[in-house]
């Protein structure tokens, strides 16, 4: 990630300046396979309700899964007892949940919407012989059940078949299943502890937050987003 990055983020009703964090913390932690049942009514939600596509990430009813899902208070027990582990006590508790679903994912960054916050995903599925890239890290993780992740939501990242190294929609077989469940906490970039594990530091750049009026990522003072085919940098459009 370059030294010049700069996330403006929304705390209040002020804008704020950070820089992003490079490191991505990761394990693969023991979790249980998922009740028969909790996959099929998740696979239906997501070929019925969502129509997902190669690509796409989308939530799905937490509140529903959960009535046929008998581990899942173990998974959110894993998921803390490795976050407390890292110094991140009590974060995960405190923080807004949600189950998704992707069938891969282009390269994006997540900061415009989420600047103010950082991810911790915990991956739920089988191995589909998908990887998570962080181009700007040079990091690429398989994915398979127990993948747990935390990082700056404005890093750059995807989700690609296994050593690929761009998004092609021609390196998805569509007679494969790709769908991955994961469970996402969104956790708060002021936390001191989580800025110090991520390596982020805040009001970097407060004269220029205050003439902005809606939250961005911008590199040597520009606005940029990432090209959605390889995760390079591309300027705002």
């Amino acid at each position: 990630m370059a030294l010049a990055s700069t996330a403006y983020f929304r705390s209040g009703d002020a804008m704020h300046s950070r820089s992003v964090g490079e490191t991505v913390l990761s394990a693969t932690l023991a979790l249980p396979e998922l009740a028969p049942r909790l996959v099929a009514d998740c696979a239906r939600e997501v070929g019925e309700r969502l129509g997902l596509e190669i690509g796409d990430v989308e939530p799905l009813s937490l509140a529903r899964a959960r009535t046929r899902w008998p581990d899942y208070r173990f998974c959110l027990q894993a998921a803390t007892d490795w976050t407390d582990g890292l110094g991140l006590q009590g974060l995960l508790p405190d923080s807004a949940i949600d189950l998704m679903a992707c069938q891969g994912a282009r390269f994006h960054h997540d900061g415009d919407a989420y600047g103010g916050a950082a991810f911790c995903n915990l991956f739920l599925s089988e191995d589909r012989g998908l990887d998570v890239v962080f181009p700007a890290a040079g990091l690429r993780l398989p994915l398979v059940r127990g993948t747990a992740l935390v990082f700056d939501t404005c890093h750059p990242h995807a989700v690609v078949p296994r050593g690929r190294p761009v998004f092609d929609l021609a390196d998805f077989a569509p007679d494969q299943d790709w769908t991955q469940l994961f469970l996402t906490w969104e956790l708060p970039i002021e936390s001191a502890p989580l800025r110090h594990a991520l390596g982020v530091v805040l009001d970097t750049r407060p004269d220029a937050a205050r003439c902005l009026d809606r939250p961005q990522l911008q590199i040597d003072g520009l606005a940029r987003q990432v090209c959605p085919r390889t995760g390079h940098w591309l300027l705002q459009a």
